[in-house]
């Protein structure tokens, strides 16, 4: 090989860089043009954790202590978020040249394939190149506005959907690991947040979803999914724990009644729990 041959290194200033150099990024997707401050991405290692109820009442926390707020459900083959909130006979507005979010308050905002499906059964059966562009479409031709927060809620695992939004979004200020108490969830999500170290997205920390249940009847505590999974989690891998959220029945109630949890009584320890995780989150990003 001559020295003419030998492969150069990237500067970053290629355009289109068809050198196929190996390390050279030229060829990723650039980032989508949105005014937001804090990209959080909302992950699990399986399915099943809660991770949907657990964005929804997040970003309402966020929305309700006066942080403009988007949720993007990037669950595109299996979009639920709608439906916690109450929203599953809404449709998507164009107006100008931009997509109009769905309001779900003053200062919350949501996104979601199941507004762009004819029926709910409707079933989306996509590859990967046309979730990129959805994703990218979700970001970029939206009319978001300016937001301080986005979270953006992804489905199990760590497939296109988790590597588009890594790619294509803005100021990511992290990445939070849904689990649940059992060694088999924390396994999963052990793989998480290694795929997320991996892609260079901070680790916000974990959160411990269906952490015990308080009986109705005798109202003793109860370890369903055994205890702590997800703290123990945090400390072996370094990364903060951001707290632990109850299995609560009225939180079920509400997400199937479309009435996110967040927004009834503060005095329940639930919605306690909910907040506190949400204001552990905002320490950290602000750190």
């Amino acid at each position: 090989m001559t020295d003419k041959q030998q492969p150069q290194e990237c500067d970053g200033q290629c355009e289109g860089c068809s050198s196929k150099t190996e390390g050279c990024d030229s060829n990723l997707p650039k980032k989508v043009d949105i005014d937001v401050k804090h990209v959080v991405l909302i992950l699990s290692g399986k399915g099943g954790v809660g991770k949907s109820t657990v964005s929804v009442n997040l970003a309402y926390a966020l929305s309700n202590h006066g942080f403009k707020t988007g949720l993007m459900d990037l669950d595109i083959h299996g979009p639920s978020i709608p439906k916690m909130l109450g929203l599953e006979e809404h449709k998507l507005q164009i107006m100008g040249e931009k997509i109009q979010p769905v309001n779900v308050t003053g200062t919350l905002a949501v996104i979601s394939m199941a507004f762009l499906l004819p029926e709910r059964s409707t079933p989306v059966i996509w590859r990967g190149p046309m979730k990129m562009a959805a994703i990218q479409q979700f970001l970029g031709d939206v009319n978001w506005g300016p937001l301080d927060f986005l979270v953006v809620d992804l489905p199990p695992g760590t497939g296109d959907e988790a590597l588009s939004i890594a790619q294509l979004a803005p100021n990511i200020a992290g990445a939070i690991i849904v689990t649940t108490p059992q060694d088999v969830s924390v396994l999963d999500s052990s793989k998480a947040l290694k795929f997320v170290e991996q892609i260079g997205i901070k680790n916000l920390g974990i959160i411990e979803n269906m952490s015990g249940m308080v009986c109705p009847h005798c109202h003793e505590a109860i370890d369903l999914f055994g205890k702590d999974g997800g703290k123990k989690a945090a400390e072996e891998f370094g990364v903060p724990f951001l707290g632990s959220i109850p299995l609560d029945i009225e939180m079920r109630k509400a997400g199937d009644e479309g009435k996110p949890f967040i927004i009834r009584r503060a005095e329940n320890p639930t919605w306690q729990a909910v907040d506190a995780v949400m204001e552990n989150l905002i320490e950290i990003i602000e750190e």
